[in-house]
């Protein structure tokens, strides 16, 4: 039956999901059958996918993004659990803005346009959400506990204001956080617009606090790629951090970190990332003009184009001199691109004898190349940094340490710097605080008011939310819409009560994302960011979904508020989440990501309508291994509808006679039936949904073929397709509901009892054996599971492929591995 056709169907018995779907969406709607409740007794189970972003239409990829969660949750709850699926949406950010300000119209118009459109969109695909518990983070009654939060973090000292070069899209006119800044030409996550640096007073979040702990994923299950992603970027190192004081008078020394400090030694000049604060300071007048032309420039390039190794080293002297604190030497200090103020300390101890970067540097400007450790008699490389490590490297030309294996001498030397007050063991990191003020409208207002004379003070709680005014520019300027305002920009300071100015940049997004799950737990609490008690019950979640996109972002980000939270004593938990997983992306038929700007977004509305919502579903997760995606190709579609229009005809009430005496038949339907349940339920939980449905199409198969044999009117048959049915619902909820409906069942299919697989049912009878001689394959026995071993070695022995290698001899030795194999063993010539 084709698609057409069978939408032309009616409902006398002919497969037309369009007569059913929306049908049981409304009855579920109605009876509130996914509400989670919190008295519910039954253990609770808190099941989340990220929240999507209301940009007007959903497609494909997310609904394929939803309906893989989606089935877990629904095999969860049927095996007894209070699951907490919930659904909301994240409506503040910059898309809405631009949009809006292509439209000509209002940002809070255009997202709540979406989010009734998309609401409703969600709803066609079935899932269970629990729709009760949405959230949608531009209402001032959700941003107001994010301001909250805000609040609470700067009463501990996690939130401060402080004066940095920040990356700045020119194109969206906003600062970035340093985890928004992608790839190696440094662009906007968003857009893709090359980033700019500007020195601006902003606020920041020390996720810097928590860099160890965020290292530390014992307990919970996390693909390895995020660890690695997350390891990565909070990039810890240990080593020493050591102090070059400089020739200047009353001027602190340089600090420099370094995981090498048995090349102490071998330092021979210093070099500061252009931006380093001590440059101004220790510059020489004579050199001055040159070094600020240099930073200027230094500002301007990307960080890949600093960093690369192909590019010709380039730098100026700054007309000062550092002393070595091992040597006592004089050291030039020079400011160069390629060392970055964003590393270590910004200022390096350059060793060229063992550094590559240091060595063109030496080169190109002539300094001293000194090699301070060498394979143990090994002499120095010619025209080239010795950077390879050998297992019997020692220190050479370094006084007293001279002859010392290199992996003691960094601890040697390391103490006698600790002893001589000059340096200590350090760790340092790559990650940096987060920068969370943004220069835009549509976000949550950073709740502070300016006083002349108390400086940033915060807004008093019982005063929140600070509410977005409505009648507001928001065309992107590079300064906050808000300031604009004058009405809004005013406000009494809460100390004094003198004339204030508000905090005119609005929080970064991805707080909204950081703690939007809590809400979950109490969604309509107006006196509580979330209920202590109902945090407690369901937290932390069971499984999280989302795209790996975010693993340096949001997924490292809702980790640190957990952990904040946590030790603010406003959580129990030391994680978010136990599982996570992530899921592949469709992309459009050109390869690239689904985006309206690239016109290659399927929406899923025009296939519903054409093959109905459980098809849809039933392909999506079809089509491979959901964490790997693909692009959108839906030729296999039709297939997917003609398999749901067996499993129809096989669900329908049997009308025949009794069932064929057939107990062999019988067996064999019972044994797939039960090896299917244990099969689909693993790969429900472990996301595996392409080979799940493979299962259950052999498993429809089965049923078929005891059909056509006359079996349909028998135990195993009924059994077998009420098996089915259940192992679908998480899949395909509609035609399973349906289906069980019109069996006689009691509503509702979803609230069945998940079967439970036998594991002596789902045993063969009988078991193949490979029969070797001499260890090379010569035959096969089927026997059956309980068959003798002598009764095994006379089949193999009687058997003509044995015999023709045995040619009337007896064998030297029949081997057997029980159940596995049997072995021939042939007497030598």
């Amino acid at each position: 039956m084709t698609a057409e056709t069978g939408t032309r169907a009616s409902r006398d018995g002919r497969f037309d999901p369009s007569t059913y779907e929306e049908k049981w969406r409304q009855r579920w709607a109605a009876d509130e059958l996914y509400t989670a409740r919190d008295d519910d007794p039954r253990p609770k189970r808190y099941h989340l996918t990220m929240y999507p972003y209301p940009s007007g239409d959903l497609h494909v990829g997310h609904w394929y993004a939803a309906t893989g969660p989606d089935i877990v949750a629904r095999m969860h709850r049927m095996r007894g659990a209070n699951v907490m699926f919930p659904m909301g949406f994240d409506s503040f950010g910059l898309p809405a803005e631009n949009a809006a300000i292509a439209r000509n119209i209002h940002p809070a118009t255009w997202t709540k346009a979406n989010i009734e459109r998309m609401r409703v969109q969600f709803k066609t695909m079935g899932a269970m959400f629990d729709w009760s518990r949405e959230v949608v983070v531009s209402d001032p009654g959700y941003y107001r506990w994010t301001q909250w939060i805000f609040l609470q973090f700067l009463k501990a000292g996690l939130a401060y204001r402080a004066m940095a070069p920040v990356d700045w899209c020119p194109k969206d006119k906003v600062v970035l956080a340093r985890e928004q800044v992608e790839g190696p030409n440094r662009v906007c996550w968003r857009c893709g617009t090359p980033v700019e640096k500007r020195d601006l007073e902003q606020w920041w979040f020390r996720i810097t606090n928590y860099s160890d702990e965020l290292l530390d994923f014992s307990g919970v299950d996390y693909p390895e790629p995020i660890k690695l992603m997350q390891t990565n970027w909070i990039g810890r190192s240990e080593g020493a951090e050591i102090d070059f004081p400089t020739e200047a008078e009353d001027r602190e020394p340089i600090r420099v970190f370094t995981t090498r400090p048995d090349t102490l030694f071998g330092a021979t000049f210093m070099v500061l990332a252009p931006e380093h604060p001590l440059v101004s300071v220790l510059t020489t007048d004579d050199r001055r003009a040159d070094v600020e032309v240099y930073v200027a420039g230094a500002r301007r390039e990307t960080e890949i184009e600093r960093m690369s190794t192909e590019r010709e080293k380039t730098g100026v002297f700054v007309g000062a001199y550092a002393i070595n604190p091992m040597t006592n030497e004089r050291v030039p200090i020079w400011i160069a691109d390629y060392v970055l103020p964003g590393y270590g300390t910004g200022a390096i101890m350059a060793v060229p004898a063992h550094d590559e970067r240091d060595f063109a540097f030496a080169k190109k400007f002539d300094l001293p190349i000194r090699y301070v450790v060498l394979p143990r008699g090994g002499t120095a490389p010619d025209g080239e940094a010795f950077v390879a490590h050998s297992a019997d490297e020692v220190l050479v030309e370094s006084g007293e340490f001279t002859g010392m294996p290199a992996a003691e001498a960094i601890t040697a030397i390391t103490k006698a710097l600790e002893e001589s007050g000059r340096g200590q063991i350090a760790v340092t990191y790559r990650q940096r605080d987060w920068l969370i003020s943004r220069q835009r409208y549509w976000g949550a207002p950073i709740p502070i008011i300016y006083c002349d004379e108390h400086g940033a003070v915060p807004v008093p709680e019982d005063h929140l939310p600070v509410v977005l005014p409505e009648d507001v520019d928001f065309a992107p300027t590079g300064v906050s819409p808000l300031q604009s305002h004058a009405e809004w920009l005013s406000a009494p300071c809460p100390e004094c009560g003198k004339p204030g100015r508000r905090e005119t940049d609005t929080l970064d997004t991805f707080i909204d994302s950081s703690w939007y799950f809590l809400r979950y737990c109490s969604p309509n609490d107006d006196q509580r960011a979330w209920d202590p008690e109902q945090a407690r019950a369901w937290m932390p979640m069971k499984v999280y979904t989302g795209g790996a996109e975010h693993g340096v972002m949001h997924l490292l980000y809702f980790r640190f508020f957990v952990k904040a939270l946590r030790d603010l004593g406003l959580l129990d938990v030391d994680e978010p989440t136990l599982k996570l997983r992530n899921q592949g992306q469709i992309l459009g038929a050109d390869h690239n990501r689904m985006s309206k700007s690239r016109g290659n977004v399927q929406a899923p509305d025009e296939l519903v309508a054409r093959y109905g919502s459980d098809t849809v579903r039933a392909f999506l997760m079809f089509i491979g291994p959901w964490d790997q995606g693909g692009p959108w190709n839906p030729s296999g579609m039709e297939g997917i509808y003609r398999w749901l229009g067996r499993v129809w005809g096989v669900g329908l009430p049997s009308t025949g006679g009794p069932a064929a005496a057939d107990e062999e038949l019988a067996r064999a339907l019972i044994r797939v039936t039960h090896t299917t349940i244990a099969a689909v339920t693993e790969d429900y939980e472990e996301f595996h949904f392409n080979t799940a449905i493979s299962k259950l199409m052999e498993l429809t198969n089965a049923i078929i073929r005891a059909r056509e044999a006359g079996h349909a009117g028998g135990t195993a048959y009924a059994d077998a397709v009420d098996t089915l049915l259940v192992l679908l619902a998480p899949v395909t909820p509609h035609i399973a509901e349906e289906l069980w409906e019109r069996r006689g069942h009691a509503y509702s299919v979803h609230q069945q009892p998940w079967p439970e697989a036998d594991a002596s049912l789902a045993a063969s009878d009988t078991i193949e054996l490979p029969v070797q001689v001499d260890g090379k394959l010569r035959d096969r026995l089927v026997v059956t599971v309980d068959t003798p071993a002598e009764e095994i070695e006379r089949m193999a022995l009687t058997s003509e492929h044995v015999q023709r290698y045995l040619a009337g001899r007896p064998p030297l030795r029949v081997i057997q591995i029980p159940g596995r194999l049997v072995n021939v063993v042939t007497p030598k010539a």
